[in-house]
Parts: structure tokens; sequence; C-alpha cells
């Protein structure tokens, strides 16, 4: 590339700026008619500059040539960066990876001051707080809490050895040592409820010896308040990451008692500044500054994902596992009380010097951070800060597994940016304008080979998209060395991070001023980031209801299931109803406990249930395998509703596992949806001249003022529209459906119990998923009774998300397999 080729940025470089070091040795490298930068590789001057700053000078230089290139690394390595401010923005492994490495992992305390707080130690992060698994979703079900997790996580690799050094006196190996212990007890975790605090700290896990002694007392005073406070006490009965108790005593520790409103039955509330002064006084004690670590919200939120088939389901962690099978169409925040914004979290970011986007789950880290109203404005109003996104490497099951333009071609960085584009309000201008992904040249081929082998894709660099959709793609070594030599991953690597983002921003000021995209006109109707937003035409740009906070949920359900365990006969093990001499038994306690421990865990996992739906279920019968008679000749399903006593019925056997019991309990569940419904049904013949053709099912529904039922009469005939029942028009309340021959049928009772448990996941009705993969292809125009199948299919989800689930309707538009688009309702 000479230095007057229009392929990179050489041009670009600024002619009035003032020259530093970084700028004088530019100048002497360019000054060649044939510039010694083309033996570098790549054709953007950035990513010279960083394959520079990487991998130092190419081999063969003349000594001039050399010279100069070594001139031109120390400069960028020695520029001068203590007081650059930067802010990070993410969740979970890629932010923490990112600011100081992966605390989670046990080799972590061999290096913990690595990364971006090292290099710039005025690094903030501000932190996505929708997850709801483990540690955090169990803290939920007692208190009013974001999650904590990742704050925890993110705390913890915050940590900076100068500030531990300087705040306790220690040289760096007793930094070191304090951190190790530090790790050793944040990453704790119990399954069975600790007796006291002293044992808690007695566990040979742990090792306070080895922090400095106010360090300690600070912390043995907030494991003792676990014990003490009463809010506190019952989070200890629960599997939990000691970390995150220990942050959630530090919040309550500021809360002076007569301020909470826990016992509210309405919306419990913790004061909105408590979190901040508790992560501050933390994080100070800890050595990581005051606010090194933000939330993003102090305000709980659980994150809904709508994917292309139609199918909207509630949770982080439950999306994280998901097997859909379709892209992810839209993601939404779906916030507990009207979302405050930490007044740190915008002065943060309005005097950043230097913006990054973190790699992590793409639907659930970045993108909700930027769902809560006035951050991604804020965002674009810094015009002057280098921004910079750091993209994933792998697809990710569930979420980046699929391309919305092609359920069957895996995910590019375009893919990625349409996503983010997508699902911010606002869309991407203005956020990132230089985006780093992986080389992938710098990988052994033996490494990808074996990655391909486990179903692990890397997400590909597309680079003309990327620079078409206005971006800046900069190709680096950015994964870790020492982790692919230790353990044969490859993962985003701290230290070659902070080096290239180091690199970027020394070069920042060398390149010629563009109208940054950050810089958009605002249209009319919009105000102030830091104010509430009014842009019209913005699907994201709505009020819809608030969310039930999940503790309160929780408190719903265990009145529920207290309710069904009060009268002991509701739950039982039967054999009088199906035959004489046969005795009723009543299950043992411990089996009790069991069953609606399982059906607890039910309903919380899946927080698309309305609790209403138990409003038809007196109790669960468990029947004996010899005892029970339900017909299997069409189906493998061991429960059943039953209509005539309102009691969901299970085959005792379906116990022993509780994924069985799951699809058990949810088939059936679904199936009370219906009551009862019909008053008859009948299954005759169907002949033609003495010929026996098949057979006809009669359905004689009761009518409306009879019925128990969670639909309207509107609602359960175009339920049964839906499953291919005809009405007969003499006879308002007479449905029927022939079947030919010898086929089978599914009954409208059981169809719905199996859509009911499909739509909440997928893995637990095969034979719907079977029928619904029919919204994967594209129809064809030969065969028209395709194309009513596959609308039929989609009629039938879009009434199990807004009819069955009651889902709010979001008028968003998304395309058929067809490239049709339809309105979602």
């Amino acid at each position: 590339m000479s230095k007057e080729s229009g392929d990179g940025p050489i041009s670009q470089i600024h002619p009035k700026q003032k020259r530093d070091a970084i700028g004088v040795c530019l100048d002497k490298l360019l000054a060649r008619q044939l510039t010694p930068l083309d033996l570098l590789p790549h054709t953007d001057l950035r990513e010279k500059l960083v394959e520079l700053t990487l991998s130092g000078e190419p081999p063969g230089l003349d000594a001039e040539t050399a010279s100069q290139f070594q001139h031109l690394r120390l400069a960028l390595e020695e520029k001068a960066v203590e007081d650059v401010r930067v802010v990070v923005f993410g969740g979970g492994t890629g932010l923490s990876n990112l600011i100081g490495g992966d605390s989670r992992r046990p080799v972590w305390t061999r290096k913990p001051f690595v990364g971006l707080k090292e290099i710039f130690p005025q690094t903030r992060a501000i932190v996505c707080v929708t997850d709801d698994g483990g540690s955090s979703g169990e803290l939920q079900k007692d208190l009013p809490l974001i999650a904590l997790g990742d704050l925890r996580h993110v705390l913890l690799s915050s940590i900076q050895s100068v500030r531990l050094q300087a705040l306790y006196g220690l040289n760096l190996t007793q930094a070191g040592d304090v951190v190790a212990a530090l790790a050793s007890l944040f990453n704790y975790r119990f399954t069975s409820r600790p007796a006291s605090a002293a044992f808690l700290l007695a566990q040979p896990e742990l090792a306070l010896h080895g922090l400095p002694s106010s360090l300690q007392t600070t912390l043995t005073h907030l494991i003792e308040l676990l014990f003490t406070d009463p809010h506190l006490r019952p989070t200890l009965s629960r599997p939990h990451c000691l970390g995150n108790l220990i942050l959630a005593a530090a919040l309550f520790a500021k809360i002076p008692p007569a301020s909470t409103s826990l016992d509210s039955a309405y919306r419990p509330e913790l004061p909105a500044d408590a979190m901040i002064q508790a992560l501050g006084s933390l994080a100070a004690c800890l050595g990581a500054g005051e606010k090194a670590v933000l939330p993003c919200t102090t305000t709980q939120a659980l994150l809904s994902v709508l994917y292309s088939n139609g199918v909207e389901v509630m949770g982080e962690y439950k999306s994280g596992y998901a097997q859909r099978g379709y892209p992810v169409d839209h993601v939404f925040v779906e916030f507990c009380e009207k979302p405050h914004v930490p007044p740190e979290v915008f002065s943060a970011i309005d005097q950043a010097d230097i913006l990054v986007l973190a790699p992590g789950s793409l639907y659930s880290s970045l993108i909700p951070i930027f769902q809560i109203p006035g951050l991604a404005d804020a965002v674009r109003k810094n015009r002057c800060a280098l921004k910079i996104l750091v993209s994933n490497l792998w697809v990710q099951a569930g979420e980046t597994d699929r391309s919305l333009g092609d359920v069957e071609r895996k995910f590019h960085i375009s893919d990625l940016l349409r996503a983010y584009d997508r699902n911010i309000p606002g869309g991407t201008k203005g956020l990132f304008d230089q985006i780093l992904s992986l080389s992938l040249k710098d990988v052994p081929a033996s490494v990808l080979q074996r990655y391909a082998v486990e179903g692990k894709v890397p997400i590909y660099l597309d680079r003309d998209k990327v620079c078409a959709q206005g971006f800046i793609p900069i190709e680096c070594g950015i994964f870790s060395r020492v982790a692919l030599a230790e353990q044969g991953v490859i993962q985003h690597g701290p230290v070659h991070l902070a080096k290239v983002i180091k690199t970027l921003w020394a070069v920042f000021d060398h390149f010629q001023e563009k109208a940054p995209t950050s810089a958009i006109e605002k249209q009319d109707g919009e105000q102030s980031p830091v104010t509430d937003q009014v842009v019209p035409n913005d699907p994201f740009n709505h009020s819809p209801e608030l969310v039930l906070s999940p503790c309160l949920r929780y408190q719903q359900i265990a009145r529920r299931l207290a309710e069904l365990s009060t009268v002991c006969s509701q739950i039982r093990i039967v054999g009088a109803m199906y035959g004489a001499g046969n005795a009723d038994r009543f299950v043992a306690p411990a089996t009790t406990a069991t069953i609606l421990r399982m059906v607890e865990n039910i309903l919380w996992r899946h927080p698309d249930i309305p609790l209403a739906h138990l409003d038809s279920v007196r109790g669960i019968v468990c029947i004996e395998q010899d005892l029970w008679r339900r017909c299997q000749k069409w189906d493998s399903v061991f429960s059943f509703y039953d209509p005539e006593d309102g009691l969901i019925k299970i085959r005792q056997d379906q116990l022993e596992q509780e994924h069985s019991f799951e699809v058990a309990f949810l088939v059936a569940l679904g199936q009370s949806l219906l009551g009862n419904y019909f008053r008859h049904k009948e299954m005759r013949p169907l002949r033609v001249d003495s010929i026996t053709l098949g057979k006809v099912y009669h359905l004689f529904l009761r009518p409306p003022e009879e019925r128990i039922c969670w639909f309207s009469d509107a609602e359960l005939r175009t339920y049964l529209e839906l499953s291919r029942m005809l009405s007969v028009s003499e006879a308002p309340y007479h449905f029927t459906r022939v079947i030919n021959g010898d086929e089978g049928f599914t009954p409208p009772g059981l169809l719905m119990g199996l859509n009911y448990a499909w739509y909440l996941d997928n893995r637990f009705a095969s034979h719907v998923e079977y029928k619904m993969a029919v919204m994967k292809v594209a129809p064809s125009g030969l065969i028209p009774e395709q194309r009513k199948m596959l609308g039929r299919r989609k009629r039938l989800v879009s009434f199990f998300r807004g009819v069955v689930f009651r889902k709010l309707p979001r008028g968003l538009l998304t395309s058929t397999p067809s490239g049709d688009e339809a309105i979602l309702p």
C-alpha cells in the first residue's frame, strides 16, 4: 500500500494535527514512496498499528526501518493514559474478562492484575442486571433486588493492584495473596444452610486469614449480618454464591430499617441510591475504586424474547439454554417499576473519553442496557469519545446460531450489527464507530477444526458489509494466548484487548475528523436523553404494564401451593377411583414436599405462566403405574386434567425424574384451561355404502353459562377451529372432525396441553415441534395447502401468545420464510 493508496485510511491522517511522538514516527514511515507500513498485514492503518503493538515489527528489516518501527511501537506503548476515562458496558464473563480477567475461574488468581483496569485506572463498568438464573435468581425469590451475580463478578475483576497496595500498605505479592483470598470468599458456593457465621467462615475453602485486618473485619460484619437481619436470613436456606450475599448484606447495611417496604403486598421497594452506596463502599474497601462498578439501572427488570416464529417467552436464563431453532426477532426489557438510572451512570458516560461495548451474550448483555430509557441517547450525546464495539468470537446456541435473514446460515458480524440495530431504540448510530473482531488467521487450524467438531463456529467478519453499514472493522488477534496454550480454548484475552484499545486511543487524534456517527440530527419530538424520550414511530417508545416483582410472584406461588397442601387429600396416590377394592393411599410427607417443590420450580422457571392458570386445579393426584387406565394408543402422555373433579392426574413413575414430571404437569395444566368446556364427546364410524372410510369425532360443548373455562366463547371457538374442528351450522355447540381410516388423532384437550408445554419450552413436545417445523420452510406455489397450513400454525402461535399467555401486542413486523411480512398481534 503506497502512501497514495485509497484502500486504507492513510490519507485520513490529520495534516494539521499537532505532531507528538506517534505523529513524528508515522510521518517518517509515510515519507517514502513505498511505505514500510506495507510490510505489516492488513490494509487499514489502524489494523497495521494494532498488529505492530501485538506482534512487534516485521522480521528482515533494514536497521533504519527497524528503528523507526521500534520508535513507533514505543511511542504507542508509552502513551500516557492514567487520566483517560473509560466506560465499558456489558454483563457477565465478557465484561469482567475485558476489565480484568474472568474472576470466576480458579486460574484467574495467578494473574489478577491485567486488562483495562491496569492500563486505564479510570475505568468504570456499567453492568446489565437482568439475569434471573443461579444465585441471582434465588435471591430474587426473597428480596426485591436487581441481579447481583454479574455485579459481583465484575467487582472482583475490577480490583487494581496500585489501589490495593496503597490502601493496605502491601507489596505486589501480598496484593496477589489478598485477591486470591477474596476470590475464595466471593466465589464460594453452598447448597445447604450454614449453621452460623462462624461455621461458614471456618470452611477450609475460605482464606480470610490472608486479608488485612480492617478488610477482614468489614467482610466478617457483612457475613454476620446475613444471620441477624430478618430480611436476609431466609436467603441462607437456598443455594447461593457467598459473594452475592455479601453484596446484598452491604446493601441492607446502608438501609435504615424503617425505610424498607419489603412487607408491601403490592410492590416492595428499596431506596434507589442504596445500591450505589453499597457498591461504592464495598468497591472502595476491595481496592476497585468507589465508582468502578455501576448497575445500568437500580430497577428490577426481566427480559422477554420474541422469536421469529411468534413465540415470546420471558427470562434471560431460560433464553440462554433455549433451542428454539428460530432466530430471535426482538428482545424487550420488562420493568417492575418505572426504570431509574443512577445519576452516576449518566455522569460517567458524559465524561468518558473511551466508550467500549464489551463482548457477551448478544440479546442479554448489551441490548437490555440500551433499552433503558436515556442510556443510548446519552452515549450518542458524547460526540468526542472513541467508541468501540468488541465483537463476540463464537456463535451462541439459542441466540447467534441462526441468522434472521436465513435460518440455515450461520452468524456474521453484519448480522450482529443488524440485531443491535433492530433491538436498540434509535439503532446503532452513534453508539460505536470501530468494531474489534477476531483475526482467524492467528488461530491455529487444528483448534478451529476441533471447535467445529464440537459444534462451535466463529462469527465471521464480512468486511464489505460491515463497512457498508458505516463502521470500521479492526481485525486482530484479541484472544488469550495463555488460555490457548494451557487450556486449548479461544477466548478474549484481557491483556491483548487492553493493548488494542490503548493503541486505538493513541492514534485516535491522528485521523482526519469526520462527521461523527453520533451527531444525529434530532427528529421532531425527541428530547434530551436524560429526560423521558418521546420518539414518534419508535416501537420501543411505549408504556407497557409493569411486571410483577419476582419476589412477589414467588410469594404468590407459595400461597397457591399452600392452598393445595392444606387439604391433605389433594396430593395423593390414588387407587380406588380405578376400581373397587383399590384404596387411596395418601402420599408420604416427603413425597408431598417433593411434588410441591417440583411444581414450585416449574412455576418459577416459567414466569410466562399466569398464576390464574391454576384457578381450575383443585389438586394433584399421582396414580400407580399398574392402576393407570388412560388409553395410550395414540400418545405417550402420562398425565391429564380431569374436569369432573378438577384434579391433575399424573402416572406415578413420572415423579422419578424432574424433567418428566415437568412435561406431565405442563401438559395437564394446559388442558385445565379448557375446564369443563364439553358436555359430551364420542367417536363414530364413517360409512358410505357399507364401506367404512374412517371415523368422525363429535364434540358437544356446554353452553357458555355452564362452563368453567379460561377462554371466552369466541376464544374457545377460535381455538377449536385452529385445532381443525368444524362447527355444525345448525347446531352451534356441535363440532366435528373427520379422521381417515386408522389414522391417529390429537383431540383438542390434548392438543391444548401439548401446545402449552411446547410454547413454554419446545423441547417438551417433539410432536408439536415436528408440526411447527413447517414454519421454517418457504411455502411452494405448487401446493396451496402448504400456505394454509403455514397460516394455521402462525395463527395458533399467535393465539397462545395473545390469548393463552396474555402477552401485550407488540405491533412489530417480522419476516416469514417466504419473505413476506406479517404483523404479530
